[in-house]
């Protein structure tokens, strides 16, 4: 069972410098806004945690991982600063994950979309099931997945991002997001995923946690830009948003 609220809920608990951050809404672990704000802060208070040396990320229920930012707050968007606004909360969500000081394990037990898939790319390490399709539809309405662009492309390069982006409408299996280097490994079933991310992260947090932050330096060495271009892209998409193109197409989906 999920979440019935419709502003979303977060959880976080900590047991042995193992913090585990669960998500959720009703709408297939979407985001609103109030919600990308709450993961914000909640990620840079773990950054500063000394009683965590890991953070496991995880939606809630056994269908969609995430699917990416609300759409009902989409549809509503009708002035620049408002759309400029709504876009900016993946980017700051994106820019935590990225200075947290912290290992981020994903834990991805379905279907990733838009803003998902953003999600999982900015994890440090990511942990699937079969069941963890990834779709970047968003040209489809007009659009583009500007803001997760940079955190995306990190991770599978310019030429499977392409192939993402533009085949827009089809959905690619675990296995091809995890050639293309999204997941790390894929597995059959939720129990099992379940069993190795508990054991892999147990394992982190037996190492030096100075060790692991260092680390975490180092792999995203090169994104100190991405405060401002983040924001950058945001804005891109705040635009864009307001195009008729994109309300006929939302409107479509909206019937």
């Amino acid at each position: 069972m999920g979440t019935s609220r419709q502003d979303g809920s977060l959880f976080t608990s900590i047991q042995n410098k193992i913090a585990t951050v669960e998500f959720g809404h009703p709408a297939s672990n979407s985001f609103p806004s109030t919600l990308l704000q709450r993961l914000t802060e909640e990620l840079n208070e773990l950054s500063k945690n000394d009683e965590v040396s890991v953070i496991v990320l995880k939606s809630e229920g056994e269908r969609a991982f995430c699917a990416g930012a609300s759409f009902n707050e989409l549809v509503g968007i009708d002035n620049l600063e408002d759309g400029i606004q709504f876009f900016s909360g993946f980017a700051n969500v994106i820019n935590a994950m990225r200075a947290c000081s912290k290992i981020i394990v994903g834990r991805i037990q379905g279907k990733a979309v838009g803003g998902g898939v953003g999600l999982v790319s900015a994890c440090d390490y990511a942990l699937a099931t079969e069941a963890a399709s990834v779709k970047l539809s968003e040209i489809s309405i007009g659009i583009g997945p500007y803001v997760i662009a940079p955190a995306v492309q990190r991770k599978i390069g310019v030429a499977a991002f392409s192939d993402l982006t533009l085949d827009a409408t089809t959905w690619k299996n675990a296995y091809w997001a995890k050639e293309k280097g999204l997941y790390a490994r894929v597995f059959e079933s939720l129990e099992e995923l379940d069993k190795e991310v508990d054991l892999f992260a147990a394992k982190l947090a037996s190492y030096n946690p100075d060790a692991l932050s260092e680390l975490k330096t180092i792999f995203w060495e090169g994104t100190e830009d991405w405060n401002d271009l983040l924001l950058e892209r945001a804005k891109i998409t705040g635009r864009l948003v307001l195009s008729d193109f994109t309300k006929n197409a939302l409107a479509k989906f909206s019937k």
